[in-house]
């Protein structure tokens, strides 16, 4: 193989430990030094996901962790960036998506006979990002210790490998030592890495630390003596810093910034997707955010917000179970705002039609919560585009979006007929309704909306830190809670 970018990669004790943020900031910091830097993550499991640019002119998704860091190492999003994205359908099964498409064969296939060729095609992507620049910041998944997994491990053991003979990897552990037992789970990762990558390791870090870093010692000191690994940063918690989370809902807590003005409450459905995009809704002042399971967490919200979701049949059934059904209906009925994006429209119109099982099973004919006059049927065929947009003139809680312009994305599968009078809400460039309103109800199939600035004032009245001042913040951090004398040689790109 040809000399290719170096590699650093970030692996974690466990799922949730901080991987996705540190490597963030890293690529950020990389990109401040002039650096060419690039994200990797060879597979993601999420239901988050991005629309970028696919190699034939047209478009793919890719999980938004790494959207997020290439937006973060200042360069276009691809999905090489993540060749293999994973879609949790329901506890035993997820859609397969293959450099950016969906691939159908695949996703029926057992894990261990797919991941054979799942591990090429991350490969390819991987050799073909390498190419193209001179430092690859690469996102390990969940821990590179499950033993049981390690012969078909390709998104930490494999990369790693690949990454070592490209152009060289050093590696970093990070671990949640919120969660307690870190030094622990440290050991343990270490103890269990095959030999030949465990000399890979630069540094270990602790990350949401709470206090004093001096009553860490000796644990750092011993950790060092055991492993030779030394602690190279020590990172404080930080909720604030505006990045969302993988997975997940991001933070289950109610928040709210200032003195409470609007509560809106998102209904967490089980199969929810792409609810990054409500990040930028915790930072508006004035505005309570919170996750509804239960018609009593709707209770005094102003705004009940229905999310993506990646099986709707599946989650209007749980919504119904719930009796948030009767609660959603009871809300809008009173005038107060119901907000529906992709899959939540999908579930507040008047019916559903799914013969191929495209949305998870098959069924001729299923009730919406008909909130809306629409009519949704799926098919196989599924829409993955960015999208410019803007809204026509609304009334109700929705008036001050009028003639609002924004950019958004769409991934989705259905399409959704109005019936006659319907009120179109929002069209696409191509002039395509694809929103609609009745009453104090919204219905849009465009994803990122609250990522608009113009959006953001519309409603609000006001601004909210950028994307781009999360990643300052936490390349900040970064920059001032690891040891510079190991944060340099990790970030130092291949020169010829």
């Amino acid at each position: 193989m040809k000399r290719m970018a170096r590699c650093v990669m970030v692996w974690g004790t466990t799922s949730g430990a901080g991987k996705s943020w540190l490597a963030t900031a890293l690529c950020r910091v990389a990109a401040r030094r002039g650096i060419d830097v690039a994200p990797f993550k060879a597979q993601n499991m999420s239901n988050n996901a991005r629309v970028v640019p696919g190699p034939d002119g047209g478009f793919g998704e890719i999980g938004s962790a790494q959207y997020f860091q290439a937006l973060a190492a200042r360069v276009q999003p691809t999905i090489d960036m993540n060749p293999v994205l994973l879609k949790p359908e329901r506890d035993t099964a997820s859609q397969v998506v293959l450099q950016g498409r969906v691939d159908a064969a695949l996703s029926g296939m057992a894990w261990r006979e797919r991941s054979e060729r799942l591990a090429l095609a991350a490969r390819e992507s991987f050799e073909r990002l390498a190419a193209l620049h001179e430092l690859v910041v690469i996102e390990g998944a969940g821990s590179p210790a499950e033993i049981n997994l390690a012969d078909h491990d390709y998104v930490n053991l494999g990369t790693a490998r690949w990454a070592r003979e490209a152009g060289g990897l050093q590696s970093i552990l990070v671990t949640d030592i919120d969660r307690g037992g870190a030094f622990a789970h440290l050991y343990g990762t270490w103890a269990m890495l095959p030999e030949d990558l465990r000399g890979t390791l630069a540094g270990f870090v602790l990350n949401r630390f709470r206090g004093d870093a001096a009553l860490l010692a000796p644990g750092p000191q011993r950790l060092q003596e055991l492993t030779g690994v030394p602690t190279i940063g020590v990172l404080p918690m930080r909720r604030d810093h505006g990045l969302p989370e993988e997975d997940g809902v991001f933070d289950d807590r109610a928040s709210a910034a200032g003195d409470v003005r609007l509560r809106v409450a998102v209904v967490a459905t089980p199969r929810i997707s792409n609810l990054d995009e409500f990040q930028p809704l915790k930072r508006v002042p004035g505005l309570r955010l919170s996750w509804a399971r239960t018609p009593a967490e709707l209770d005094g919200a102003d705004w009940i917000v229905l999310p993506g979701s990646k099986q709707v049949s599946a989650d209007l059934a749980w919504l119904r179970a719930q009796g948030l059904d009767a609660a959603i209906a009871r809300h809008a009925g009173a005038g107060r705002a119901v907000l529906g994006i992709c899959g939540g429209l999908q579930m507040l119109g008047q019916s559903l039609s799914d013969p191929e099982g495209a949305d998870g099973e098959r069924y001729e004919h299923r009730d919406g919560l008909g909130l809306l006059p629409l009519a949704t049927s799926y098919a196989s065929a599924k829409r993955v585009v960015p999208s410019q947009l803007c809204f026509a003139e609304l009334a109700g809680p929705w008036s001050t979006l009028a003639c609002v312009a924004a950019d958004g994305y769409e991934i989705r599968s259905g399409v959704t007929h109005a019936s006659p009078g319907a009120t179109v809400a929002l069209r696409d460039a191509h002039g395509d309704a694809i929103g609609w309103q009745r009453g104090p109800v919204l219905g849009v199939y465009a994803h990122g909306l609250f990522e608009s600035p113009a959006v953001i004032r519309a409603l609000f009245g006001t601004q909210v830190p950028s994307l781009d001042d999360a990643f300052e913040t936490i390349a900040d951090m970064v920059e001032a809670h690891i040891d510079p004398a190991a944060l340099n040689p990790l970030l130092a790109p291949r020169r010829p």
